[in-house]
């Protein structure tokens, strides 16, 4: 009977322990929510371990559209927000959902087309390859799915003077779907797309599509990150979080973004701001 207890007892504590340390490993963990073309990069499955190793916090990504991503934290589903779409990260500022947001880095945009380069736009600034592209019915794949390269998009055809919701036609498609979609969509259609550097590095069926409007000042695609406000959501993990916001801000985190490569090219560069804006 004696020995029984004993038993009993030793499988109590150790039942208590186990809860103890999955308790202290959800305590070590934070969520955060970022858009789906940082999480087709591949750069937060080489920056993520490098944070838990150096710090022992888990970071758990959820990756969405940039209006979801934002939806999300406003509801108090994330700790940490990291994104690439200013205008909406300054306005989850001002609504007070984030007392901060914080520069981290950035990549640009691209315009990628057929090598045949049908609407003769290479080498053209951005304002007037989109011009071309619309006067000639070019086939134009557009995200079409209120993620920040899609929000970027709209923004280059108001820039080039073209009110896109009235021109569009059956040159004007829209894929509905993530970065590496509007890809192969554009591929398919032998038409151009605006993508990000990052996704494009990293596209592999890349067929007769290459890089034909690049370096324009106006395809800066600025990343930032903001602490989710732990005063309108109590359960936001604010100390951990700050901890993930001031490490990727961190000269070793600037660092180890720019050690970030994909078939040797480097696709994000950093560009931290540490006293936020």
């Amino acid at each position: 009977m004696a020995v029984r207890r004993l038993s009993a007892l030793l499988a109590l504590l150790c039942g208590l322990a186990a809860g103890v340390v999955a308790s202290s490993a959800e305590d070590r963990a934070i969520v955060l929510a970022t858009t789906a073309s940082t999480q087709e990069s591949g750069l937060l499955d080489y920056l993520l371990p490098i944070f838990r190793d150096r710090t022992g916090i888990d970071v758990t990504v959820i990756a969405r559209r940039a209006d979801e991503v934002l939806d999300g934290a406003r509801r108090g589903e994330a700790d940490v927000v990291l994104m690439h779409a200013r205008p909406q990260e300054e306005k989850f500022v001002a609504d007070g959902f984030a007392s901060k947001r914080y520069d981290v880095m950035y990549n640009d945009y691209l315009l990628i087309g057929p090598k045949s380069d049908p609407a003769g736009v290479k080498g053209k600034d951005i304002a007037t390859a989109l011009k071309a592209i619309e006067a000639k019915g070019a086939p134009f794949v557009t995200r079409g799915d209120r993620s920040g390269t899609h929000a970027a998009e709209l923004a280059l055809w108001i820039v080039a003077g073209i009110d896109i919701a009235s021109a569009k036609g059956a040159w004007y498609r829209e894929a509905r779907q993530g970065m590496n979609a509007a890809l192969e969509a554009a591929r398919a259609a032998n038409g151009y797309v605006l993508s990000d550097r990052g996704s494009w590095i990293a596209f592999k069926e890349r067929g007769d599509l290459d890089i034909v409007v690049e370096g324009d000042k106006r395809l800066l695609n600025q990343y930032g990150v903001m602490l989710v406000n732990p005063e309108k959501f109590p359960d936001v993990k604010k100390e951990l979080g700050q901890a993930f916001v001031d490490w990727l801000t961190s000269p070793e985190g600037q660092t180890a973004i720019a050690g970030y490569k994909v078939d040797g090219q480097q696709l994000f560069f950093p560009n931290a701001d540490r006293s936020g804006g």
